[in-house]
């Protein structure tokens, strides 16, 4: 599509859409169990309010504003608002400790924030001494706040009270500061993820952003018919892309949902035509799918596991249109209208026409189980420095192993090294503050070093191998790519995460997290009693269950010529869950290797030593805040191995 060049900014887009499309619902909220909407005009009163009420609080041009909640209009609001008066938003994720937002703060040079309730303006308040720049603090939800008495702390109906006064003294102030924005100009602040240290602030103009959503729209053929569910964190770029940006540009109505817990309950009730997702995300739902089965009776699991059979036989083909047989095609659709289309309602996809996953790789017996269902699951590889996009799956012609080819107007290349790199017009323009990672990550004619290991099959898909710094060898040679080993272990129900070693070593090994929904509900069904994860963990019947899990998987890497010496040997089941707040995974999730290598030393060297037992002791933080010290003796059990499939002469 192509947007007018005067549009060339959110605050301007949004205005437009009161223009075109006045009366279209633009975004949602369910509260207390209602579903309330606003529409596209109602959106316009309530941020040119919201611009008024910071304007009278000082917020000038190339001020920030902090973000911090959950999906929320009104935060969402409040970053239009901060982009109308030439401001940047800097989204914050909502789990993070004090410690870690007073980072962020600090060095966006935040001086405002509207955060979403109690508990954000908490932490908040804890970090405020150690903030010199952050002079006022704004706050949607009100309950618990009655006695906060603080003059730098503004309720959000005050901050509109404020803004309607403003706006009565200054009534052409807004649309001027609007029209002062330019493509150009600076979007929004995202921060990375922080893998491998403090995270990095990075700059997106409107340009970036802009440009490569309308070619996404164009791509997928997005239309303001479209419904989709806000529910990912709002620091990360895939949310700012796919529940603010395309939503602008388009016109389509994002739905924010009451909280984390009924995520998947509001998804049923709304039907999004349109989702994305990280892999986690697509993988607990088919473990929630999978332990409900489990609770099924006998003919319902029967009836499940036959048609799922049939759905693997040939759901793939149907759903890209391809010649089937006429038997499979009807019990594909006498599945559909006993299993699969029950499944798709139980998830929320009945009405869904287009989903995407990104952020790492994803099994691809998860991807081709989505795939089977008839859900047009694609899979994309981007980055927050590339505004998301970078290759993207085509209907019709996905792989399970594959991104895709490279998005339009992106270009792709290896290195010789085999790192992949890319140039496109949504190449983020710098580092904040941090010239030398700038320039070790984008050279100066544009093209970005990504830091993952890949290469082109033969279409010209891009495949990823791990992170470049991640891969590596075993002592006999052969390739050790640890992220790929995990994702296949996750397809298991029973496992939540998983982190494997092998980089200079004579064999495979493995740390396992247990699901523990998934492990509780079998615990249950069995009458096996526990009184704590760590205890459920540690039973013999769950680590004979991981083992059985291990042992498949080590079948099916013994397919594979390239890494079937790559099969697990050892493995342990943590005494712990893997926790961001323990610094073992960042806020998106992803595994902090060096930490949890520092952290559990002890019980690597134990996986590579002839110990059957593993000590542990170290330092975790519990909900509240409080430190505490965890020791346990963890069993190392053996797994059986298979010789690798010779390939034919």
């Amino acid at each position: 599509m192509k947007l007018d060049s005067n549009l060339d900014t959110f605050p301007k887009l949004l205005f437009n859409r009161k223009k075109i499309s006045p009366n279209q619902p633009a975004i949602r909220e369910k509260d207390f169990g209602i579903w309330q909407t606003w529409t596209w005009a109602e959106v316009v009163e309530e941020v040119q309010t919201v611009a008024y009420g910071l304007a009278a609080a000082g917020f000038c041009r190339g001020d920030k504003l902090a973000i911090v909640g959950d999906n929320r209009p009104r935060l969402y609001w409040g970053m239009a608002a901060a982009q109308s008066l030439g401001g940047i938003p800097v989204p914050l994720y909502q789990d993070s400790v004090a410690q870690e937002m007073e980072y962020v703060i600090n060095h966006a040079d935040v001086k405002f924030a509207l955060v979403e309730d109690q508990e954000q303006v908490d932490k908040m308040l804890e970090i405020s001494p150690k903030c010199p720049k952050l002079k006022q603090i704004f706050y949607d939800d009100p309950r618990g706040m009655r006695h906060y008495k603080l003059d730098n702390l503004v309720e959000y109906e005050q901050l509109k009270v404020e803004g309607e006064k403003f706006k009565a003294a200054h009534s052409d102030f807004l649309n001027a500061e609007i029209e002062k924005g330019k493509s150009r100009d600076i979007a929004i602040f995202l921060y990375t993820s922080g893998t491998t240290g403090f995270p990095k602030g990075v700059i997106l103009t409107y340009h970036n952003i802009l440009k490569t959503v309308q070619n996404s729209i164009e791509f997928d053929g997005l239309t303001d018919k479209e419904e989709c569910l806000a529910y990912l964190p709002m620091a990360w770029v895939g949310d700012h892309i796919f529940s603010y940006a395309q939503s602008y540009v388009a016109g389509f109505c994002v739905s924010c949902p009451e909280r984390a817990a009924t995520v998947m309950q509001d998804m049923q009730e709304i039907g999004p035509t349109y989702f994305f997702s990280p892999p986690r995300i697509f993988e607990n739902i088919l473990t929630n799918v999978l332990v409900r089965m489990e609770d099924a009776s006998w003919i319902k699991r029967k009836m499940f596991d036959y048609f799922i059979g049939v759905a693997n036989r040939c759901g793939v083909e149907i759903l890209e249109k391809r010649s089937v047989s006429i038997i499979d095609r009807f019990l594909y659709m006498l599945g559909k209208f006993l299993v699969y289309g029950p499944v798709k309602n139980t998830m929320g996809f009945s009405r869904m026409r287009l989903a995407y996953t990104a952020g790492e790789a994803i099994g691809p017996e998860i991807f081709a189980f989505f795939r089977s269902l008839g859900i047009n699951v694609k899979q994309l590889y981007g980055q927050t420095e590339a505004a998301v996009y970078i290759t993207v799956q085509k209907d019709n012609d996905v792989k399970p192993d594959t991104c895709g080819p490279p998005f339009p107007d992106v270009e792709v290349k290896i290195a010789d090294s085999g790192e992949i790199m890319y140039r496109s017009p949504g190449v983020f323009q710098s580092y904040y503050k941090n010239p030398e990672a700038t320039l070790s990550t984008r050279t100066g004619d544009g093209w970005v070093f990504t830091g993952d290991a890949g290469f082109f099959d033969d279409d010209g898909h891009l495949k990823i191998i791990d992170r470049v710094k991640d891969v590596g060898r075993l002592n006999d040679g052969t390739l050790f790519a640890p992220k790929f080993l995990e994702n296949k272990l996750k397809f298991f129900p029973q496992i939540q995460e998983a982190v494997t070693f092998g980089d200079k070593q004579d064999y495979v090994s493995a740390f396992i997290n247990i699901d523990l929904d998934a492990i509780s509900n079998w615990a249950e069904r069995h009458h096996v009693s526990y009184g704590s994860y760590q205890e459920l963990a540690a039973n013999d019947q769950v680590y004979e269950m991981i083992e059985r899990c291990i042992k498949k998987t080590n079948q099916d890497l013994a397919n594979d010529s390239e890494i079937s010496g790559s099969q697990i040997q050892r493995f342990l089941i943590l005494h712990k869950e893997l926790d961001a707040d323990d610094g073992e995974l960042t806020r998106t999730r992803k595994v902090r290797r060096r930490i949890i290598s520092e952290r559990f030393n002890s019980l690597i060297e134990a996986l590579y030593s002839d110990s059957n037992w593993g000590h542990i002791e170290n330092v975790v933080t519990f909900e509240d805040g409080r430190k505490g010290k965890m020791v346990a003796d963890l069993e190392i059990k053996h797994v059986t191995t298979f010789e690798p499939m010779k390939m034919a002469s």
